[in-house]
């Protein structure tokens, strides 16, 4: 069941698992204006033994208010307003995917002592990954009849002109992000996601587009562990090597053979890869 919590006068969307005694590992769900925090907390949630597993809908996405402005740093004084609320002056664990992981990098640079493990999965330090997508599009471009270069250069990292376009335009390059795409599954999915073109809009505007942490890596102290499927098309392997080796001690597993969705598509390696790297009993 879905709780609401008000964070910087919006009112977010969350589910929370685990003991209140466990350290608290917050999940930053993937897609600009279409994604929400359900995925990750069906899987993360499998944590819960060990961890107290919070994930959210951040403001303008999913059943969150439509609550102004929509950037990246008000998202992540968003974050931070959550970790208050619910871990009072501890430490917690960052885990983010795809934009999620951007957050998470912006989080982790901003607020490096409230973070004590960085979790990164399938994302990238900068938004030069687009170029990388658009490659790996002109090779898979089989796989997506209905898509375009055009459409993944001007709408997705782009602006949406509706709701419905933002629809369409997201079940046309579905079959690119699972290995074992199935079209009935990603139909369910497309109705099932809601979507926003005005906060996707304003998350690719100028001031936001042009984000690139690869110089300040360097500040995160947070153990991290950076996670990629040597498929993933949208944010190419490459990218989670480089943020590997400019986090200090950071360390690197890539899954074979999966995609961008790697935590979804190989739950049982990357939790057991989680579990390892976190260890709750310092």
């Amino acid at each position: 069941m879905v709780d609401f919590v008000e964070v910087n006068n919006a009112r977010l969307a969350y589910r929370i698992a685990g003991s209140e005694n466990a350290p608290l590992m917050i999940t930053l769900h993937g897609g600009r204006g279409f994604g929400d925090h359900r995925s990750d907390f069906r899987i993360y949630s499998q944590l819960s033994d060990q961890l107290r597993v919070l994930s959210f809908d951040y403001r303008g996405h999913g059943q969150s208010s439509h609550t102004k402005p929509y950037t990246f740093e008000q998202i992540v004084d968003d974050i931070e307003g959550l970790r208050k609320h619910f871990a009072g002056d501890k430490q917690v664990i960052i885990c983010g995917g795809s934009f999620g992981g951007f957050l998470a990098q912006h989080y982790a640079i901003k607020y490096a002592a409230h973070v004590s493990y960085l979790i990164l999965r399938g994302t990238a330090p900068s938004h030069h990954h687009e170029e990388g997508a658009i490659k790996t599009l002109e090779e898979r471009i089989h796989r997506v009849p209905s898509f375009s270069a055009h459409m993944l250069r001007s709408k997705v990292f782009g602006a949406f002109e509706s709701d419905i376009e933002f629809q369409l335009v997201y079940f046309a390059m579905l079959p690119l992000y699972d290995e074992n795409q199935d079209p009935d599954t990603g139909l369910r999915k497309a109705l099932d996601t809601v979507y926003n073109a005005e906060s996707h809009n304003d998350l690719y505007s100028e001031e936001e587009k042009y984000f690139d942490y690869t110089d300040r890596l360097s500040e995160i102290t947070a153990k991290t562990l950076v996670i990629v499927g040597d498929r993933d098309w949208i944010c190419p392997p490459d990218n989670s090597k480089l943020i590997a080796s400019r986090i200090p001690r950071a360390e690197l597993f890539t899954v074979e053979g999966a995609n961008h969705g790697v935590h979804a598509e190989r739950p049982e390696l990357v939790l057991a890869r989680i579990r390892k790297h976190v260890d709750t009993n310092i």
